[in-house]
């Protein structure tokens, strides 16, 4: 039973390993979903070392190309300060795109509400909407 479980394991491992390799190859020609997808594989230590900072990098690729889903976690990273520097109104500048990008807004908004942010801090986030990506 140990030998099959550990079998198991191993083709998983190596799944996830070819999979993440695949996202890297279409992720370097800028492809946003893939982008998307080794910022998550990196985020959650799937086929490559769990490395918040290179989840944060690659967030930020697909998320300079509209990708709500990637704004979204890239928006979380700024919350709790995982692969960056806590700033809660970089967080919410990026959860009001990730929302008008098509985000859960009643999903963005109750995470929204937990950054307890006092109105200046949400006119500030509002103010740096406006510069985040814009190329």
């Amino acid at each position: 039973m140990k030998t099959i479980l550990l079998v198991l394991v191993m083709m998983c491992s190596s799944a996830f390993s070819q999979k993440a390799e695949d996202y890297r190859a279409a992720a370097e020609k800028g492809d946003a979903i893939a982008q998307f997808n080794l910022g998550v594989c990196y985020a959650a230590g799937k086929g490559v070392l769990e490395d918040d900072k290179q989840a944060v990098y690659w967030y930020t690729k697909a998320a300079e190309q509209g990708v709500a889903k990637a704004q979204f976690n890239l928006a979380l990273c700024y919350a709790v300060g995982e692969g960056v520097t806590q700033d809660k109104v970089k967080a919410y500048a990026i959860f009001l795109h990730a929302k008008l990008n098509g985000s859960d807004a009643s999903e963005v908004d109750k995470v929204v509400e937990l950054l307890s942010l006092t109105p200046a801090q949400k006119e500030e986030g509002q103010q740096l909407a406006k510069t985040l990506f814009t190329d």
